[in-house]
Formats: structure tokens, C-alpha cells, sequence
């Protein structure tokens, strides 16, 4: 049941992402993409898996001592949308879905610049609320369903600067030094270890 909506809300997706003219079903562009539900994230609402990259957009960045090879299209694009999204209001499931797609488009893997055009473009054409990051309690509000947080984490790291709470299940000390907080850019600090 679950599945067969998931399928026809993405169809509706697609279509709309067609009328206003970005070609997503174009394979030669796009390459080939599935979609399918998922069990296994409690708080992520989506992922876009990625294979088979295309050799002619290869980027080599410089860290250090280090090459970071990043490619910017591929040819496999694998959606998949966590089980409790389906419990939502469908225009919300959509967002999910079309957040999804445009990680398929060329150069949209990540939250950069190319993927906020593409997301304030279909926001501005079609109404959607495509944002970087979803607000859980406030969909569950919207879908007007009780929202119950789970406290599965075993640290609580905070940002020391706008003091924004990000809590993991596992830790890995690079994470406080090589990253930044994603509202403020400042510092991190690990605060909790249960």
C-alpha cells in the first residue's frame, strides 16, 4: 500500500518537474533513477545514493596533503525514502521526493549552490517548501499526528557559537574538528557522552 503511493506520488513528481521544463526523465543527462521506501533511518527523511559516475565530470581537490576526488554526475541515481515520511501529509512526502531528485541532477549532490537554484526555482514554479534540512516535530504538527522524540543518541554536540544542539549515535572525534556548525559556520564542542 505504502509502496504503491510512494510510486504514484513520484510519478506525480516527475511530471511536474517535466511541465516546467526540467528534463529528468532524460537518461542521457540524468542517467537511470529507482525509488523505493527504507526501514533503516529514524530521523532522515530521504537519501540519494549514487553509482556509476560519469568520468568526464571529475573533480580533484587539494586538502592538505590530500586528493579528494568528487564527481559531479553519475549515471544510477537510488532514492529511498524512510517508512514514517509516509505517514505525512502527501505535499510533504513530495517535498521529500522532489528533494530526492534534484540530488540526481548534474552537479546537485550536495546543498550547495546548483542545488538551491534548482530547489527555488521548483519552490517559485510549483509552491514546494524544498529546503536543505526538514523540521520533523513541525511536519508531524502540520500532518497533525503526535510527534514523540526517541533519545536513542549517545552524544550531544553543540555548536559554541549559536549554541544549535546536534545529538549522533556514534562519534567520531574529526567531526568537531573538521566540521562546522551548518546554521552559524562556528566551532563544535562535544558536551554529552552517555
Amino acid at each position: 500500500m505504502e509502496e504503491q503511493k510512494l510510486n504514484y506520488l513520484y510519478a506525480q513528481c516527475l511530471n511536474e518537474l517535466i511541465f516546467i521544463g526540467i528534463d529528468i526523465k532524460n537518461q542521457e543527462l540524468i542517467g537511470n533513477i529507482d525509488i523505493k521506501l527504507t526501514k533503516r533511518a529514524s530521523k532522515r527523511y530521504g537519501c540519494c545514493k549514487q553509482e556509476n559516475p560519469d568520468k568526464k565530470y571529475k573533480i580533484i581537490q587539494k586538502r592538505g596533503h590530500h586528493k579528494i576526488i568528487k564527481y559531479e554526475k553519475f549515471q544510477s541515481h537510488h532514492i529511498e525514502i524512510s517508512n514514517w515520511v509516509m505517514k505525512l501529509n502527501d505535499d510533504i512526502i513530495k517535498n521529500t521526493i522532489m528533494h530526492e531528485l534534484i540530488h540526481c541532477i548534474p552537479f546537485c549532490n550536495n546543498h550547495g549552490k546548483e542545488f538551491k537554484k534548482y530547489a527555488n526555482y521548483i519552490n517559485e514554479k510549483l509552491d514546494y517548501h524544498i529546503t536543505t534540512k526538514g523540521n520533523i516535530e513541525e511536519d508531524y504538527k502540520a500532518s497533525q499526528l503526535e510527534y514523540v522524540e526517541v533519545n536513542d543518541y549517545k552524544y550531544k554536540i553543540q555548536c559554541e557559537n549559536c549554541g544549535q544542539v546536534i545529538y549522533r549515535k556514534r562519534f567520531n572525534p574529526s567531526l568537531i574538528k573538521r566540521y562546522r556548525c551548518g546554521k552559524c559556520k562556528g566551532k563544535l564542542k562535544l558536551v554529552e557522552a552517555k
